[in-house]
């Protein structure tokens, strides 16, 4: 049970937490963002604009011996939609059928997103709990991606307890095809300009 006059981070700050930062020297740069600059517990406009460009992330869980499962979730960007200001939801592509994350969830619904963009070299964390939605056809068809080919097998919504931004320490920037084909294009139109024009200059010549 979340306690409402905690601040946000306690759901990752835990007293063992706390007790590692006292003893290392961080934690009292830990209570004062907590004071000045407290985690959030909504979709921002941010976030959401954020989101809609994401074509990854990856889906933390455990079960209840808290044994953990990390699973890659991919898509067309956008897939991970909000549903309201406190609810994220995506569908559950059908793939290699062993249903880790859907057992760990079915008795353990905590569970973590972690969001690693390396083209703007952003990485944001997200803490909350998860349940499957097999029953609602409406879901459904709002998660579904028309021009993705991929069968959705059950709907997953996330309700947000707590989300950060870390900072890009460490993150190499790479980008994807499609993020780099637009300078690609650019180069390729002026090559050929350069081409025509050597082409004339020749004739001339």
């Amino acid at each position: 049970m979340i306690d409402a006059f905690a601040p946000p981070s306690d759901v990752a700050f835990t007293p063992s937490v706390k007790a590692a930062q006292a003893r290392l020297g961080s934690r009292a740069g830990m209570e004062r963002m907590e004071r000045e600059r407290p985690w959030q517990t909504e979709v921002s406009d941010d976030l959401a604009a954020f989101l809609a460009t994401i074509d990854t992330f990856f889906f933390a869980t455990a079960n209840t011996d808290g044994q953990p499962y990390i699973q890659h979730r991919g898509g067309p960007p956008g897939f991970l939609k909000v549903i309201d200001k406190r609810t994220l939801g995506f569908a559950d592509f059908r793939g290699n059928r062993q249903y880790v994350t859907v057992g760990n969830l079915a008795e353990n619904p905590r569970c973590h997103i972690f969001i690693l963009h390396f083209a703007s070299r952003q990485r944001i964390k997200l803490w909350g709990r998860a349940r499957y939605v097999e029953d609602d056809a409406a879901l459904m068809t709002r998660l579904a991606m028309p021009d993705y080919r991929a069968v959705v097998e059950r709907a997953v919504l996330f309700e947000i307890d707590a989300w950060d931004v870390n900072c890009p320490q460490h993150i190499t920037a790479r980008y994807s095809e499609a993020e780099i084909a637009p300078a690609i294009d650019q180069l390729t139109a002026r090559i050929k300009e350069l081409e025509t024009e050597v082409a004339r200059l020749k004739g001339t010549a």
